[in-house]
């Protein structure tokens, strides 16, 4: 993919003990530049670390190759003493786009955010919530009662997604999760894939005193009335993988 005499790198790390001896590694035989004159950014550590390394380029639209020396590396590729040009040289790029959050407190103060994984309601207080599901203005569910709801992306979901026993999505697909989290009623759904330029609205029944707070990825709005979603096509970023480890071989393997 790249000019292997070009290739400027970025190394960004997780502050972990494993991690730091694979970047104190990498530092010794490769030049360390800064983030804004590097043709790319290697994170090394986990998925967590590749999601901190896309929230920091986002500007910047830094392809992002992931080396794992996390828990779980979904995102990342293999650690290898080899020589790391030679592997940018013939990684392949898998595309992504963000998810557009504005939520609405109940106050009626807004606020913004980007989620690269997933947009997350949860439930404040020990009572359920009760929200409204809305795809493209259409009432898709009246009042799902529940301890949360999300919405999450191709890259997101493998995260948070999975755990709640969402669909796992092929990159390239253009589809997004819409999964409940221990849902009560209707008790027959069990989540939804959706077309990527839908734009998909939580509105919260009985807020005062059912609260529910809502995270995009790092960011936390607490105590909220409505939640609108859409794909930001805007933004482009793009992570790097191994020819025999890319994404969608993964999301394949992880379903069998």
């Amino acid at each position: 993919m790249f000019n292997q005499k070009k290739i400027k790198i970025n190394f960004f790390s997780a502050k972990t003990k494993k991690a730091n001896i694979a970047l104190k590694f990498f530092k010794k035989r490769y030049k360390n530049y800064p983030i804004n004159k590097a043709d790319i950014i290697v994170a090394v550590g986990g998925d967590g670390t590749i999601l901190s390394a896309l929230h920091k380029s986002i500007k910047l639209s830094k392809p992002i190759f992931g080396i794992n020396r996390g828990e779980y590396g979904f995102l990342t590729n293999p650690y290898k003493n080899i020589d790391l040009n030679k592997r940018l040289e013939k990684a392949k790029k898998t595309e992504m786009h963000v998810l557009k959050m504005i939520a609405t407190k109940k106050n009626g103060k807004k606020s913004e955010a980007m989620a690269i994984n997933e947009v997350a309601l949860l439930r404040n207080s020990r009572h359920a919530a009760k929200i409204k599901v809305q795809v493209d203005n259409v009432i898709r569910i009246k009042e799902l009662v529940c301890d949360g709801i999300l919405l999450a992306t191709p890259a997101g979901s493998t995260a948070y997604n999975l755990s709640a026993r969402g669909q796992i999505i092929p990159m390239n697909s253009k589809l997004l999760a819409l999964t409940p989290i221990s849902p009560f009623r209707p008790r027959s759904w069990r989540g939804a894939l959706i077309n990527s330029k839908s734009k998909v609205t939580f509105i919260i029944l009985d807020e005062k005193k059912r609260s529910v707070n809502v995270s995009a990825d790092f960011k936390e709005i607490k105590d909220i009335k409505k939640v609108e979603i859409r794909e930001d096509r805007s933004i482009k970023l793009s992570l790097l993988f191994d020819p025999d480890h890319n994404f969608d071989k993964k999301v394949l393997k992880e379903q069998f």
